[in-house]
């Protein structure tokens, strides 16, 4: 009798595939490099997480791209904070390789993950791919940098590099922008300076009269305000998860799309806010246009 022969084992990138839930057509050797993947193909667990995120983050950003790649129109995309450029990688692997056309910007300061990426974009072939050292502030006035953005994307920008990469996004006439802030430090301060006035002009100071909630009370406030700005400048807003919490705490996706319709209620509502919680007369003010 014959023994029964199973099936015919699967091919280490198969299973690679199946396990990440990779799209058809993309590079293992681009996963490798970002170190996704090892040199032998298998999966690095560190990294898991970080491409779950990137790939969640692109199935936002995706139908955009689509959008506005109509008409043959070329998209221009700037992706701050950078760091390794997971994300412009990614993007530019799945949609702008097969598109033909198309450019991403990577802005990092950190010169050794620039050098680092240009070297990789240039062994991969990724020749609409460009990365630059420096600041997203610096960015924004660079007369070598296009006039015009239609995505600007910034994953886990740090503190006030989110506020940067918004105003970024207004100079350069973005018609779409995809947020995820990261660590927020800015509004704690400020609330943490009159937290004791607060405290004896409202009840509500007791929200963040304990240090660990005047620190998610200023991560809180920083997000409304920013969402209230952009709906202010002509921005229709959506707040969202990025991925589940288990995966990362630094979970909020503010995606804006410009419709032109500048929200007056939004101006006044930013502007009370910053009255109620003792920031009118602060830096950050300025920034949000009062």
């Amino acid at each position: 009798m014959k023994a029964r022969q199973g099936k015919p084992a699967a091919k280490p990138e198969q299973d690679v595939t199946e396990q990440l839930g990779l799209k058809p057509g993309q590079s293992i050797e681009l996963l490798k490099a970002l170190h996704i993947l090892t040199r032998e193909g298998k999966i690095n667990q560190d990294s898991r997480r970080k491409l779950k995120q990137v790939y969640h983050l692109y199935q936002f950003i995706a139908p955009i791209l689509e959008e506005l790649s109509a008409d043959d129109h070329a998209v221009t995309l700037a992706d701050h904070g950078a760091g390794k450029s997971y994300l412009g990688f990614i993007l530019y692997d799945l949609y702008f390789k097969p598109l033909g056309r198309g450019h991403i910007y990577g802005i990092e300061t950190r010169a050794p993950l620039v050098e680092a990426s240009q070297k990789l974009a240039a062994e991969l072939g990724f020749d609409r791919m460009g990365f630059l050292n420096m600041s997203v502030a610096e960015s924004t006035h660079a007369d070598f940098m296009p006039a015009q953005f239609d995505v600007v994307t910034a994953l886990h920008a740090c503190d006030t590099a989110t506020d940067d990469a918004i105003a970024f996004g207004l100079e350069k006439k973005a018609k779409a922008m995809v947020l995820v802030p990261c660590c927020q430090a800015e509004v704690a301060a400020c609330l943490r300076q009159t937290k004791a006035l607060s405290l004896t002009r409202t009840p509500l100071a007791e929200l963040w009269r304990h240090p660990i909630h005047t620190r998610e009370m200023g991560s809180q406030l920083t997000n409304v305000l920013r969402c209230l700005y952009l709906e202010a400048c002509g921005y229709q807003v959506t707040v969202t998860e990025l991925v589940g919490w288990e995966h990362s705490m630094k979970n909020e996706l503010i995606i804006a799309r410009y419709t032109g319709q500048k929200k007056r209620s939004s101006v006044e509502r930013l502007r009370a806010i910053l009255e109620e919680f003792g920031l009118s007369g602060s830096a950050l003010a300025h920034r949000f246009g009062q």
